[in-house]
């Protein structure tokens, strides 16, 4: 199975003015793909040092796919750079400028003499025309090696990665494999708790078993790599089902499931109307939930009480009350259901800037609890 490794290009990513997300779509595409990808790597708009770069990934990796630099001006430099790497110059593709030239003819202009740059390519390449850019793209090979050149523009790369590249790919490296990951989320207990009990399972090859932890919430990660969607399904399954023996309710759900969707679904599903009160959150810890009844400011003090007006004012059956303390590191949760009332007061060992949205996690994980008759 091929190894693979991505290349950025671009100063204005290492600037911060913009966020990198090629990367991430193309890391997804590959491990779709049954790819390993053991590298990413951003460089600025330098020949030398993307060359470099390319050079060495080369050694390392089947696969080498660059994103960026592929525009028609003279701070675009992934052609030349990788001609470089492959010590061959670059030459005029009169196809790619015919298709650049259409490109830019449904726009009412005509190109400029320095978008001709944009038909360049290292000698020896294989041409990918761009029919959603002007920026058209280029694979390189040698007996060991694809390096794979696309555009920077995100919908630009993904329609070239999906329309192109992977046909080439699975051709050239006869992929027979595939990667399925399934993402499992808890919440309740924290991520070392977790890995002592199913430490074991981390240990695995295949399946692999990892663990990602978030602000009151731990995703267990199972990735299998099998021939077919169905036998890597089936690999997954037996993981997850033991996942689930040991953690039992600290599961709350799977993929794209939220903490917050599965805890309204619990609330919806008994019948109750919510209401949430906060205080000392910000924007960010917490979205404006469907269902809910009310969202207010909430004095620090006499919490139970505060939540029992509200819901009274409602005409509310349950609510949850949070208060975030950042100057104590330290929150108050209320939960007030049909089934009982529930108070916990917490400290945090953070950043403070996470306080708050870890307290919502925690107050919707003891709801969630509650509305399941688990508390």
């Amino acid at each position: 199975m091929p190894s693979a490794e991505i290349i950025t290009i671009g100063t204005e990513i290492l600037l911060g003015e913009i966020v990198d997300t090629n990367t991430r779509h193309i890391a997804l595409t590959l491990r779709g793909l049954g790819i390993d990808l053991y590298r990413t790597i951003t460089i600025g708009d330098n020949v030398d040092r993307i060359a470099s770069a390319i050079r060495e990934s080369m050694e390392r990796a089947e696969i080498v796919i660059t994103t960026g630099g592929l525009g028609p001006t003279v701070d675009d430099p992934t052609r030349d750079a990788v001609a470089r790497a492959m010590g061959v110059q670059t030459e005029f593709r009169a196809d790619l400028w015919e298709q650049v030239v259409a490109t830019i003819a449904r726009y009412g202009r005509t190109p400029s003499e320095n978008q001709k740059r944009q038909a360049y390519v290292p000698q020896g390449a294989i041409g990918i025309e761009n029919p959603v850019g002007t920026a058209p793209s280029f694979i390189v090979e040698t007996p060991k090696n694809a390096v794979i050149s696309l555009p920077g523009v995100p919908k630009e790369m993904e329609y070239l990665l999906h329309a192109s590249v992977i046909p080439y790919l699975q051709k050239r490296f006869d992929l027979r494999e595939i990667i399925k990951v399934r993402l499992v989320h808890t919440s309740g207990i924290g991520e070392g708790a977790i890995d002592e009990k199913i430490g074991d399972l981390e240990m695995l090859t295949n399946p692999t078993v990892g663990l990602a932890a978030h602000n009151g919430v731990v995703d267990i990660r199972i990735a299998a790599k099998a021939e077919t969607e169905t036998e890597a399904s089936q690999m997954i399954a037996k993981v997850e089902s033991d996942l689930r023996e040991r953690l039992g309710e600290v599961i709350f759900g799977a993929d794209e499931d939220t903490l917050e969707n599965v805890t309204l679904a619990a609330v919806k599903k008994q019948g109750w109307k919510l209401t949430l009160l906060g205080y000392g959150l910000t924007d960010s810890s917490i979205r404006r939930l469907p269902g809910i009844a009310s969202l207010a400011d909430l004095q620090p003090a006499a919490l139970p009480n505060k939540l029992r007006a509200a819901m009274a004012k409602d005409s509310a059956t349950c609510g949850l009350a949070f208060a975030a303390f950042v100057d104590e590191m330290s929150a108050d949760l209320v939960v007030i259901t049909p089934r009982g009332e529930e108070t916990r007061h917490i400290t945090y060992g953070g950043h403070p800037r996470n306080l708050p949205r870890w307290a919502v996690n925690l107050g919707m994980n003891m709801l969630r609890l509650a509305s399941e008759g688990k508390a």
